[in-house]
């Protein structure tokens, strides 16, 4: 670009997405004179769903903001937690992030999950449809305009990811009233009503049943469920109003 030059600093949590060159202190940036400096800042490596706010010599400014010459930008990583104003807090995950999608579920945080690929479009377009916050560590996919909302996610351990999408976002916790296959809601349910699901062990050992609304699943305290029970102690204890 040869247009007018700026100063741009970014915020150390903002560094994962820029050049190592550019993460510490304000490093001089070109611009075309016309650009946005939301375009200018996505055009640097930083998906805007991770930028908090824009300080321009001081001042806050909007994405929409044309740079002038010699302006100091400073590039501030999203405040947490984040508010989502005008809808019920819910997400949508990608292929990638199955374990996290079953966590949240696990939860009882309405989680949307797509289980093949259908594509960057399909996506953006799902989240506006239902207002969904779009979680992904595709940084492309963020940059979608017509997403309703979005977040990387920045690590790719399944412990670190919940942790991080609690501590962001601060949804209501709900324990063991998803479905963890479609996210339904669960009910009380008697032997009678899921004995098709159960096997001869299972049916003799277990009296207290749940079952899907959605899919039918049927859930119960099984060889798992230790397991489980300490993902939803770890995240109750942290995180749990």
């Amino acid at each position: 670009m040869n247009g007018p030059e700026i100063h741009v600093e970014f915020a150390p949590e903002l560094g994962l997405f820029v050049p190592h060159g550019r993460r510490v202190g304000a490093t001089q940036v070109g611009t075309d004179g016309s650009s946005t400096l939301g375009h200018v800042i996505e055009s640097l490596g930083v998906p805007l769903t991770e930028v908090g706010a824009l300080v321009v010599d001081g001042r806050e400014m909007p994405f929409a903001h044309i740079p002038a010459a010699g302006e100091t930008v400073e590039v501030r990583a999203v405040e947490r937690p984040q508010q989502v104003p005008g809808a019920p807090l819910r997400f949508l995950l990608d292929v990638h992030l199955g374990t996290l999608a079953r966590r949240l579920r696990l939860l009882g945080v309405d989680t949307a999950y797509e289980s093949t690929d259908i594509g960057d479009p399909a996506l953006a377009t799902r989240s506006a449809a239902e207002r969904r916050v779009m979680l992904s560590r595709d940084r492309g996919l963020l940059r979608r305009r017509e997403l309703w909302a979005g977040a990387f996610v920045y690590s790719t351990r399944p412990d670190d990811q919940l942790r991080d999408v609690l501590a962001r976002f601060a949804p209501e916790l709900k324990p063991w009233t998803r479905c963890t296959a479609c996210n339904g809601l669960l009910k009380e349910a008697t032997k009678q009503q899921v004995d098709d699901q159960l096997e001869g062990g299972t049916r003799r050992s277990y009296e207290v049943f749940a079952q899907c609304e959605e899919c039918g699943r049927a859930y119960w305290k099984g060889a798992h469920h230790d397991r489980l029970e300490a993902i939803v102690e770890r995240a109750l204890a942290e995180f749990g109003s």
